[in-house]
């Protein structure tokens, strides 16, 4: 079996997935990852570089290619919907930036970007794969049962079907309810 962790048994990863959305969250975990996960790699007594950060972005998929009628009875053309794409697409861009503007703390760290349109469970989960991390950050939102309940768990998903360790970190002062 292939040693996953990489660094000669020193038990630090080789890819690091990262996910991230316009959340403070998110960044901070991200923040947390390199302060925590990257830095103590790059101190390890081991030869082994520090792992690779892979930053994922979700981007939602539009949901019909054709006009519709919204809720409040307007037609939806395809005018309408191509700019509400050119604006998810400049915001997944803003995200990453933001993101990428935070790892030039560290600059030995190689970052890859993902961007990838769909439900953030599946992009995740399928970044992952793709990239054969050894271990996924996410941020927590905090959110309470109730709000888990209706609008579901984005890092409760991926940590029951990612395999490879997922760290979900809260940001300090965040008031995270019990479950």
């Amino acid at each position: 079996m292939e040693n996953v962790t990489g660094g000669g048994g020193g038990g630090s990863p080789r890819r690091v997935v990262v996910a991230v959305d316009e959340s403070e969250e998110s960044m901070h975990a991200l923040s947390w990852c390199l302060s925590n996960v990257v830095s103590a790699a790059a101190k390890s007594p081991t030869a082994a570089p520090p792992p690779a950060v892979v930053l994922v972005h979700a981007r939602p998929a539009r949901p019909l290619y054709y006009p519709v009628i919204d809720g409040g009875g307007y037609v939806l053309t395809q005018e309408v919907m191509d700019s509400m794409d050119r604006y998810m697409a400049t915001a997944a861009d803003s995200v990453v930036a933001k993101a990428r503007d935070i790892c030039t703390a560290f600059p030995n760290v190689k970052v890859e970007t993902r961007v990838e349109k769909g439900d953030p469970r599946d992009v995740i989960c399928g970044a992952v794969e793709k990239a054969g991390a050894d271990m996924v950050v996410m941020g927590s939102h905090g959110y309470g049962f109730l709000q888990r309940t209706l609008l579901g768990s984005v890092s409760n998903h991926c940590v029951q079907h990612c395999k490879c360790p997922v760290v979900v970190v809260k940001r300090p002062g965040t008031n995270a309810k019990a479950s």
